[in-house]
């Protein structure tokens, strides 16, 4: 993975480190007697073609102005002299025409050679003398649209592959290659900077220097999109597997041998866990689905613990069709509950454990409206951020100016989609010089397919909270223990080393309320140590997944115990 920083997210104007400007200007064959550059140089004759025509008319303007010699392609060339500049055709300057329904115009080396000799070699200047090539000061091209293209839903493989552009790729490369003496410009927002230097009287090596780097950045950016369509459209990348359900096998479908990945900064941060640490959000290059495409309406900005507990409370919501609050406290739900409003759900989930509500995160997977939000106001309650599909507008004007809190509030809006698309359908994580892949644990459990274990079996009405139960559990930090008095979170027993001492806090965090519940583990039981604790709290089922050596044992204790068990046959470790 690339994180594109530095001279990518810098003006060109802004000057280089101290001392690169002498080495660079220092020819790179020292023994070939040197011809005198002025610095800056300036723009005489440039080349422009661009597919994207935005700001063309300024740019126009400004060439015409300074009587800089315009060679073009196509229709650029028309769109230039619609603006009153004169365009001298490139095949005027290759001596051959456009072929190949425009795929080769200006693959020349009347156009290379002009670009890439070097200004201070006698050698070269000799050359390009003796076959009459002029030189070309500055290349101002923008590519064909392919990460556009290719998103579209009804993109055909014939459409991408002619998105693939050549030329202009290959005119910025030779351009930036040679930013000692010629200068690139790949998109229409660095326009005014290059008509400023322009009217100045031309550019100068720290600026061409910085403008190489961002059409690098940019021919990379291009060449990654292209190669992860082109995996796809071989097949060499694998489809996401699928799960057999009652065997809990994957089928033979691998990871990537090897992906790209291109990153874009969308979210600078104070700092990261601690203040000590400076941090960022990335995202993948033009990924606007889940916390990539998140829409803060006001409140404070985000904070590193911020999203990643977001990313725990939207992606619990998600995995629930009926009306689904969250509650999310260092990445790990201590509140949830569904319910046929949305505001009953968020009442239920933030009296689950009030005390860790408080400076919490919210997420519910409705739009939220007022009833949601005088729900907030009641005296003692404070949220960090709350996130749903939508806001009301009766709901922010409320939460922004009623509460004490209403100026640290985040709202934040978060859309649907698929988040792991841009990531090849895998879920990353970095460890320490290396990143971690897998297939997201985003598929539902289906309870059709699980399996009673004991004599008895939960009754009929037990069923959906026990599915409710199994998939609050999956978002717990293992070793998780998760207990629900219908379909509402009530104890949680999390990151704990051994599963008794996650079964022991989770049915204290539920006190009274564990009687008549259900309890939900994310791994088998070990031993038969925790039914004694579930039996004496009065748990009226458990669902684990079951896979243990001593699965007889736990399994007889429950019938002793007279508490039904279902083993569902897919664990859910969450670390």
């Amino acid at each position: 993975m690339r994180l594109p920083r530095g001279a990518g997210t810098r003006p060109f104007s802004e000057p280089p480190p101290a001392g690169l400007i002498g080495r660079m200007s220092t020819p790179h064959h020292a023994s070939v007697p040197t011809v005198p550059v002025s610095d800056p140089i300036p723009l005489r004759r440039v080349l422009v073609s661009v597919y994207d025509k935005a700001g063309l008319d300024q740019l126009a303007t400004a060439l015409k102005t300074a009587g800089i010699e315009v060679v073009s392609t196509g229709g650029t060339a028309r769109a230039l002299e619609a603006h009153g500049v004169k365009v001298t055709d490139v095949a005027a300057v290759t001596g051959f025409p456009e072929i190949l329904d425009g795929r080769v115009k200006t693959l020349h080396p009347n156009v290379f050679a002009g670009l890439l000799y070097r200004r201070d070699r006698p050698d070269d200047i000799d050359i390009v003398a003796r076959h009459g090539i002029g030189p070309i000061d500055a290349v101002i091209v923008n590519l064909y649209p392919f990460e556009a293209i290719v998103a579209q839903p009804d993109c055909r493989p014939a459409d991408a592959i002619e998105l693939i552009d050549i030329g202009g790729p290959s005119l910025v490369r030779a351009a930036a290659k040679n930013h000692a003496f010629t200068a690139v410009v790949t998109g229409p927002d660095q326009y005014p900077e290059l008509i400023a230097t322009i009217a100045r009287g031309g550019t100068t090596l720290a600026e061409r220097r910085l403008l190489a780097a961002r059409a690098f950045e940019r021919t990379a950016t291009y060449d990654t999109a292209i190669a992860a369509w082109m995996a796809r459209h071989a097949g060499l990348v694998a489809e996401p597997p699928t799960l057999a359900p009652a065997t809990n096998t994957l089928d033979a479908a691998p990871l990537p041998a090897r992906f790209s990945l291109e990153l874009q900064e969308r979210l600078p941060l104070r700092y990261g866990e601690n203040p000590h640490q400076s941090a960022a959000l990335y995202a993948p290059a033009g990924s606007r689905v889940g916390l990539a495409g998140l829409k803060q309406l006001c409140g404070k900005e985000l904070s590193y613990n911020n999203l990643l507990d977001l990313d725990g409370a939207t992606r619990l919501a998600g995995l629930i069709e009926s009306p689904t609050a969250i509650v999310v406290k260092h990445t790990n739900p201590c509140g949830a509950a569904t319910a046929t409003t949305i505001d009953a759900a968020l009442a239920t989930a933030m009296a689950a454990d009030p005390t860790s509500a408080f400076g919490s995160i919210v997420a519910v997977n409705r739009r939220f409206d007022r009833a949601c939000a005088e729900l907030l106001l009641q005296p003692g309650l404070f949220v960090e951020v709350i996130a749903a599909p939508a806001f009301d507008p009766a709901a922010v004007e409320l939460l922004t100016t009623k509460p004490t809190w209403k100026a640290s509030v985040r709202l934040v809006e978060v859309p649907a989609g698929d988040p792991w698309e841009p990531t090849h359908g895998l879920e990353l994580r970095s460890v320490a010089g290396a990143i971690l892949a897998q297939r997201p644990d985003d598929c539902c459990d289906d309870p059709a397919n699980w399996k009673v274990v004991t004599k008895q079996a939960p009754s009929a009405e037990l069923t959906p909270v026990l599915d409710f139960a199994f998939t609050v559990v999956r978002r717990l930090t293992s070793n998780a223990i998760a207990v629900c008095q219908g379909p509402s979170l009530v104890g949680a027993g999390i990151g704990q080393t051994s599963r008794v001492d996650a079964t022991r806090i989770a049915l204290e965090k539920a006190g009274s309320r564990a009687r008549g519940g259900v309890l939900a583990s994310d791994a088998f039981f070990p031993f038969a140590d925790s039914i004694p604790l579930i039996a004496r709290a009065g748990i009226a089922a458990i669902v684990q997944p079951g896979g243990s050596k001593r699965d007889a044992e736990v399994i007889a204790a429950a019938d002793e115990a007279g508490i039904p068990m279902v083993f569902t046959s897919r664990r859910h470790f969450r670390h």
